[in-house]
C-alpha cells in the first residue's frame, strides 16, 4: 500500500465526478428500526408555510430520521384535531399510535409565525407537552426542528439534535473545470449555504467546539494549507502553509487548540498548534504515517491513523505523555475515525477485504466493533452531538450522497441530492 494512499484516501474519494453545480439534499429512509415507536403527527391547522410544505411535514421527517420513531402515515389518522381541546382519546383507541401530536400555527401582524403544538400519551391518557414556539416567518423550519427536538427529548429522555448543521464538499462542473464548495445544510439536508466557493480542492472540514467557525484544508494556491473560517461574516485566516503536507485539522474541546497532520519535518506526523500564539508541539515521532487526529471528549487525548502495524489501524494518543496504545485489530484497513461524545465509541472506515470500505462501530469499553452498512465505498462517519446517530459519505449509482445511521445500525437513511457530488460530512455540535 502507498504510503501516501492513508493520508489522502478519504480526500481523493471528494475528487470523484458529479453531475451539476448544486447540492440539495432529499431524505429517503432505507431501514428502519422495527423496534421504532408508533407515532401520530397531525397536520397543523392554520398557515402553511412558504413552500406549501407543513410544519408536522417536517417535525415527521425528523423523528423518523432518527430512527427511534414510526410515525402513521398522514391518511391513516382517524381524525386531524389541531388544539389539545379537540383531542379525544376514544379516537384514537383502534391505531397503534402510542403519542399523538398536534398544532396549528399563526400569521402575527408583524408576519411572525406562532407555533402552538401538543403532545399526548395514549397509554396514560395525559398531555406530556403544550408550548407555543414565535418565529420570524423565514424561520419556521428552525421553529419546527425545535419542537422535533423537545418532542425528542421529552419521551427519550435524549436532547434531539435536529437544530444542529451539517458541513460538508460539494464538487461541481463550471464549464469544462471542477469547482468546489464547502456548504453547510440543516441537519436534514435542507437549506445547503455556500459558504466557500474555490477552483481547488477543499478537504477535512472541521467545526469549532462552539459552532462558530470551521477549519478545512484548501489547495488554492496550488498546495495544501489550513484555514479557519468564521461562519457568519466569512472571515478567513490560514494558520498553517509549512512545506509539504498541511492537513487534518481538529480543533481541541476548548477551542484554544488545533491537531493537524504536517509533513514539515519529512514524515507526516500530528502536532499541536495553540491557535492564539500558533506555537507548535509535536505530538508523534514514528516512522509510520500518522494523520486524521479528532479529539476525545475530555481533551486528554487523541485518537488518530497509523500504518505502524503495517496498515492503516487507529490509536489513542495520550497529549500528556505522548503514551501510543492501539484500539482496533479487526480487518486490513480501519481509518478517518471519529468519537463519539461521551467517548465511548468510535465510528471508522473499516475494510475486512478486498475493495469494500464500510461504517463501524466500537465500543471502547468491550472492544466489540459492530459494521454499520452494507454499502462498498462508505466514509467520513461523524457523530451527532447526542451520539446516537452517524453522518457519513456514501454512494448512489454512480452519485456521493450522505447516509445517517442509528448507532447500531437498525435505522438508516440516505440523503441523495438532488444536483451534485457531496463528501466528507462533519456533523455539528450543539448550536446556542
Amino acid at each position: 500500500m502507498p504510503r501516501f494512499f492513508i493520508a489522502s484516501l478519504l480526500a481523493l474519494f471528494t475528487l470523484l465526478t458529479c453531475a451539476s453545480a448544486r447540492a440539495e439534499l432529499v431524505i429517503e429512509i432505507t431501514r428502519g428500526a422495527d423496534d421504532a415507536t408508533p407515532i401520530a403527527i397531525v397536520p397543523f391547522g392554520g398557515a402553511v408555510a412558504e413552500g406549501n410544505d407543513n410544519t408536522a411535514d417536517i417535525i415527521r421527517a425528523d423523528l423518523e430520521r432518527s430512527g427511534r420513531f414510526k410515525p402513521m402515515a398522514f391518511d391513516k389518522l382517524p381524525v386531524r384535531p389541531t388544539s389539545g381541546g379537540d383531542m379525544l382519546y376514544n379516537e384514537w383507541k383502534g391505531t397503534s399510535a402510542n403519542y399523538v401530536v398536534v398544532g396549528s400555527v399563526k400569521v402575527t401582524a408583524d408576519k411572525r409565525h406562532e407555533i402552538r403544538y401538543e403532545v399526548f400519551s395514549m397509554d396514560r391518557q395525559t398531555r406530556l407537552l403544550g408550548e407555543q414556539v414565535t418565529v420570524a416567518a423565514d424561520k419556521w423550519r428552525d421553529g419546527a426542528h425545535h419542537i422535533s427536538d423537545r418532542i425528542f427529548e421529552k419521551i427519550t429522555g435524549v436532547k434531539g439534535a435536529f437544530s444542529t448543521r451539517i458541513i460538508y464538499v460539494n464538487q461541481y462542473p463550471q464549464g469544462d473545470k471542477l469547482r468546489y464548495r464547502l456548504e453547510l445544510s440543516d441537519a436534514d439536508g435542507q437549506r445547503p449555504l455556500s459558504i466557500l466557493d474555490s477552483p481547488e480542492p477543499i478537504l477535512s472540514p472541521a467545526w469549532s467546539p462552539d459552532g462558530q467557525k470551521v477549519a478545512y484544508v484548501s489547495f488554492e494556491n496550488k498546495r495544501p494549507a489550513i484555514f479557519t473560517q468564521n461562519i457568519a461574516t466569512r472571515e478567513r485566516k490560514k494558520i498553517a502553509s509549512f512545506s509539504g503536507l498541511n492537513g487534518a485539522p481538529s480543533w481541541s474541546p476548548d477551542g484554544r487548540r488545533m491537531a493537524l497532520t504536517l509533513s514539515r519535518d519529512g514524515n507526516p506526523e500530528i502536532y499541536l498548534m495553540d491557535i492564539e500564539s500558533q506555537e507548535l508541539t509535536r505530538l508523534t515521532n514514528n516512522a509510520a504515517i500518522d494523520t486524521e487526529a479528532r479529539w476525545a471528549p475530555d481533551g486528554h487525548s487523541l485518537i488518530f491513523t497509523s500504518d505502524r502495524s503495517g496498515n492503516a489501524q487507529v490509536y489513542r494518543l495520550n497529549v500528556a505523555d505522548k503514551s501510543v496504545k492501539r484500539l482496533t485489530f479487526e480487518g486490513t484497513f480501519n481509518a478517518r475515525a471519529d468519537i463519539s461524545p461521551d467517548g465511548r465509541y468510535i465510528a471508522f472506515v473499516h475494510r475486512e477485504k478486498g475493495q469494500q470500505f464500510q461504517i463501524a462501530v466500537q465500543d471502547l469499553q468491550s472492544g466489540l466493533m459492530t459494521i454499520l452498512t452494507q454499502t462498498p465505498l462508505d466514509e467520513s462517519p461523524s457523530f451527532a452531538p447526542n451520539g446516537i446517530s452517524l453522518v457519513y459519505a456514501t454512494r448512489k449509482g454512480n452519485y456521493g450522497v450522505l447516509g445517517i445511521s442509528s448507532l447500531d445500525g437498525r435505522s438508516q437513511a440516505r440523503l441523495p441530492a438532488r444536483l451534485g457530488e457531496v463528501r466528507e460530512p462533519v456533523w455539528s455540535p450543539f448550536l446556542k
